[in-house]
């Protein structure tokens, strides 16, 4: 988190998280499409020649608030293949709160657990505390065949405590619900630790509920992401 008081500008950096190929790149390209265009920055990424994402993708958001708050979101996602932990471990730093995207196969359900648990360590490692990091998960690519079912995934969620969002993220489905979900944890973590409400003059319900707004995709990026 980076707060500029006299600019009234608060900058947040999530992470998107996960194993290879479980959709990460493809959440925040579907971002990029959805929201409103003074909204967003340019999408950087950089692929290898598989199309795997190697580094990071780097997507900011810039949103004002009804009270003037200028709030920031560099959006990142971290490359899926553990030869490149190294990298993973570097984008994490810093992070104020991660989206795990799980791939809903049930042929990937090892893979799903193994980047869970890398997640947990490297968030040790960099020196951040794992049972407090803002975190959700969503159970991506629904559309595919044999897939945990919606009961299997609601009960999955109620033996955790991060909330659980389902998507389709090629289609644009459920990627904003994520978000969303995301920064208002993340933002009421930070309002807890530091007052970030009292010391703006913002009601964090009328953020919340700004933050939403601003997010929600228009009409016209609906029809382009069909």
């Amino acid at each position: 988190m980076q707060l500029d008081f006299k600019q009234r500008e608060l900058t947040l950096k999530l992470v998107y998280y996960g194993p290879a190929l479980s959709g990460k790149t493809t959440n925040l390209q579907a971002v990029h499409e959805l929201i409103a265009p003074e909204s967003r920055g340019r999408l950087m990424t950089l692929e290898t020649k598989d199309d795997r994402t190697l580094f990071f993708d780097l997507l900011p958001l810039s949103l004002v608030t009804g009270r003037g708050l200028q709030i920031r979101v560099k959006l990142f996602t971290v490359p899926g293949q553990v030869i490149h932990n190294a990298t993973r471990r570097l984008v994490l730093q810093g992070a104020d709160g991660v989206a795990f995207i799980a791939d809903s196969q049930r042929s990937e359900a090892n893979a799903n657990k193994a980047a869970f648990v890398n997640l947990r360590q490297n968030l040790v490692d960099n020196g951040l505390d794992a049972a407090r990091m803002p975190l959700v998960i969503q159970f991506n690519k629904r559309d595919m065949p044999d897939v945990r079912t919606d009961a299997e995934i609601e009960q999955m969620a109620l033996k955790g405590r991060e909330p659980v969002f389902k998507a389709v993220a090629l289609r644009g489905q459920g990627v904003i619900e994520t978000l969303v979900g995301l920064f208002n944890i993340t933002w009421q973590r930070l309002d807890a630790d530091h007052q970030l409400g009292e010391k703006f003059g913002v009601d964090s319900a009328q953020l919340l509920a700004d933050v939403k707004s601003k997010l929600a995709p228009t009409r016209a990026s609906k029809e382009a992401a069909r």
